[in-house]
């Protein structure tokens, strides 16, 4: 409820349930399982030591979005009796990506300290005479892209849905569109650089900052504009349309992307 609410509250997404391609719309709930699955394995409901217990989690995740999504939709009206069944099921399927992200999110927003602990005393007793067993996703650099994604991606399904994308892009000049990018990549570099995240690389004062810059910033930038093409695409934001004008919404969208996507160590 916590993280889902905007959506589910926000006009545009209801009108997609309905018209939404459904092909495009399976693709994305196809794409959400495996993300659901690795989010699992990272902060699911508990410590999960195998990969049926991380899907077991995202399944679990997956059916509270499911549900959440149909109980608020009907009690704000917005699925009815008399709606073909076609769009009830467009309407909650859409709102259960973001829901069952949120689900997974939920535990490390409002349980998470007690779950690193249970981490670090399960590590302190098993690490008896061997030392404890870093934690994977904490050192991966491929790892770290993919939580930079998750971050994107779950920013962007909360603005992606709204005109504003589309006019905003209209309106703006290359002049804007340059600013934008410069301001989106000066933020993500804030935060690579400057805040201390929960289990990622620290970077020591001898580090140069061009280190961090094209490790970490310019690629997580290039993650959250990939994201936001595939959520302009999904949402159908880019058809029909010319390509200069695809590239204005796409940075456009990679201004919150980029956001979430630095902020994704942070709040993961």
């Amino acid at each position: 409820m916590l993280f889902g609410i905007p959506m589910l509250m926000t006009m545009e997404l209801w009108q997609l349930g309905f018209y939404i391609e459904r092909w495009r719309l399976f693709l994305l709930l196809v794409v959400n399982i495996p993300l659901l699955i690795l989010l699992a394995h990272r902060i699911g409901f508990e410590r999960t030591s195998t990969f049926g217990e991380a899907c077991r989690d995202a399944t679990i995740a997956y059916g509270l979005g499911i549900v959440i999504s149909a109980a608020v939709l009907v009690m704000l009206g917005d699925i009815k009796p008399h709606m073909p069944l076609s769009e009830m099921l467009g309407k909650i399927a859409i709102q259960s990506v973001p829901a069952s992200i949120g689900a997974l999110l939920g535990r490390s927003q409002l349980g998470g300290q007690s779950g690193n602990d249970d981490r670090e005393d399960d590590g302190e007793e098993d690490g008896q005479g061997g030392g404890a067993v870093p934690d994977e996703i904490s050192t991966s650099y491929s790892r770290e892209l993919f939580l930079m994604a998750v971050g994107a991606l779950f920013l962007n399904l909360n603005v992606a849905p709204t005109e504003e994308i589309i006019l905003i892009a209209y309106k703006m000049t290359p002049w804007h569109a340059l600013v934008t990018i410069a301001l989106s990549i000066a933020i993500m570099h804030g935060f690579v650089y400057a805040v201390a995240f929960k289990g990622t690389h620290e970077i020591s004062e001898e580090t140069p900052w061009w280190h961090a810059f094209f490790r970490f910033t310019l690629p997580g930038y290039m993650v959250a504009m990939l994201i936001s093409l595939y959520v302009l695409w999904t949402f159908g934001r880019l058809d029909d349309t010319a390509l200069t004008q695809m590239l204005m919404s796409a940075i456009v969208l990679s201004f919150p992307g980029a956001i979430g996507a630095a902020a994704a160590r942070l709040i993961l």
